[in-house]
């Protein structure tokens, strides 16, 4: 007992009890933060990924649709004619990225009136663009004959399938900001029903206008022009029903505030000049293939759908950072915006590795969903290695893009992709494919989505962790 009394003997028992409880505490902070914020990732990634394995089966089936027709040159086509609207909708694709970073941030500031004019001003901008596209659609479509290489069947066909699908321009535009808006507000699930609509529809009018009214390329074309005002109409349903309060009457002074236009134009130029490089990367991948032959087209467009499958996995994460990351600027709350980064590469390495094995391992089955064609299944064989590689290399870079857009860190975004594209992919692309042809080409693409992986990494202290602070 006299031991048990002794003053260094008893200061160091009530050290030890206190360390104890000090770390079963922190222990159950841990636990705490660990669920709190995987439930709140997976609360916004599972509907973003149920929805985004819609779209890659939209492109799986338009390429199984064209691929069992007489010839190769259908693939060819859709591929090509996909290129003009990518390359088009990237001028605006800002109008969802932008809605949803500002969006969020007045969600976790809860800054009701800026919530609203998010979308006001959003939509604004996606009248007048819609108007400007349809009205220049004629020279859009000379200067897409002008830049696109490919057999002169293959280019009639791609600018047939131009013609339809610019129709659905304005549907698609204001879904750019409806669905942003509706991630900035937490919310997924509307833009899951919303492209689970589309994607089920659009599939479903191809097949018939294809296999039905023998319509081929025009078949493709007419089934997502009809399936993207489904989903319009869907998207304003959810609007007027769970939104309602947040329809306030507008004021125009408000709207055309000339600081929170200049901030609105100055992240969503940014985030249109990030987006205009990485679709005119893959442009220029699409152009190059074409100029390779129309084998390789086929055979690098095929390939190129299980890049657009991970992605669309990766971007449910990507999406939820979005939402997420502006929810804790917004908050001013940086211990959860730290966190939030932390657990969404967790998640991302998670689900690279079993794409990565599955690709390796069963790459002729998945090519032969697509395409049946006898030279295709033997030319793409060599080109396997790359179709592994694409999950474990760039999700980095998917996941960067949403956590990034949801800061509203547009100029770190715009300047990694300036590096990336122009001082990584040209030139490896200009000194590789000259020697090594197609693989050149691959080896570049590669190098492209590793480079915007690292230098994003790279920016991340002080672009984004060093938050609270909005760009």
């Amino acid at each position: 007992m006299e031991q048990f009394y002794n003053i260094p003997h008893f200061y160091s028992f009530t050290v030890q009890i206190y360390n104890f409880f000090l770390y079963i505490h922190r222990f159950l902070l841990f636990l705490h933060k660990f669920f709190f914020v995987n439930r709140s990732i997976l609360k916004l990634a599972i509907p973003n990924i149920i929805s985004n394995i819609t779209i890659p089966l939209l492109g799986l089936v338009d390429m199984m649709l064209m691929g069992h027709l007489s010839s190769p040159v259908y693939i060819g086509a859709i591929a090509l004619g996909g290129t003009i609207f990518s390359v088009l909708y990237s001028f605006f694709s800002f109008l969802r990225a932008g809605t949803t970073g500002f969006t969020a941030q007045s969600y976790g500031s809860n800054d009701f009136h800026e919530i609203s004019y998010s979308l006001y001003r959003a939509t604004t901008i996606a009248i007048i663009a819609t108007l400007l596209i349809l009205c220049l659609q004629n020279p859009i479509a000379k200067l897409s004959l002008i830049l696109l290489d490919g057999s002169n069947e293959v280019r009639n066909l791609a600018i047939t399938y131009f013609y339809v699908r610019i129709w659905a321009a304005p549907a698609n535009m204001l879904l750019y900001c409806l669905n942003g808006w509706f991630i900035g507000m937490q919310n997924t699930k509307s833009p899951m029903i919303i492209a689970i609509i589309i994607n089920v529809l659009n599939i479903v009018f191809s097949i018939f206008f294809v296999v039905v009214m023998k319509k081929d390329v025009v078949g493709v074309a007419l089934g997502t022009v009809i399936a993207q005002y489904c989903g319009l109409v869907t998207a304003l349903i959810f609007l007027f029903t769970k939104y309602k309060p947040y329809l306030i009457k507008i004021n125009i002074h408000i709207l055309l505030d000339i600081n929170k236009l200049k901030k609105f134009f100055k992240v969503n130029t940014d985030l249109m000049i990030r987006s205009i490089l990485l679709v005119l990367t893959i442009a220029f991948f699409t152009n190059q293939s074409a100029i390779l032959g129309d084998n390789i087209l086929s055979i690098n467009m095929t390939l190129l759908q299980f890049f657009y499958i991970f992605s669309y996995f990766t971007d449910g994460f990507a999406y939820a950072g979005e939402a997420l990351v502006g929810k804790f600027i917004g908050a001013n709350d940086s211990e959860n915006l730290k966190s939030v980064v932390t657990h969404l590469f967790k998640w991302g390495a998670f689900i690279s590795v079993p794409f990565t094995i599955i690709y390796a391992l069963f790459p002729t089955p998945f090519v032969k969903m697509i395409s049946d064609n006898p030279t295709i299944i033997q030319q793409v064989q060599p080109y396997y290695v790359y179709m592994a590689l694409i999950p474990i290399i760039t999700f980095a870079a998917f996941l960067w893009d949403g956590i990034y857009i949801g800061a509203t860190a547009s100029k770190a975004i715009r300047n990694t992709m300036i590096l990336s594209s122009l001082f990584v992919f040209l030139p490896m692309w200009y000194f590789l494919t000259p020697i090594l042809g197609n693989h050149g080409l691959w080896i570049a693409f590669l190098g492209f989505m590793i480079a915007r992986g690292v230098s994003m990494t790279f920016s991340a202290k002080k672009s984004i962790l060093q938050l609270p602070k909005n760009q």
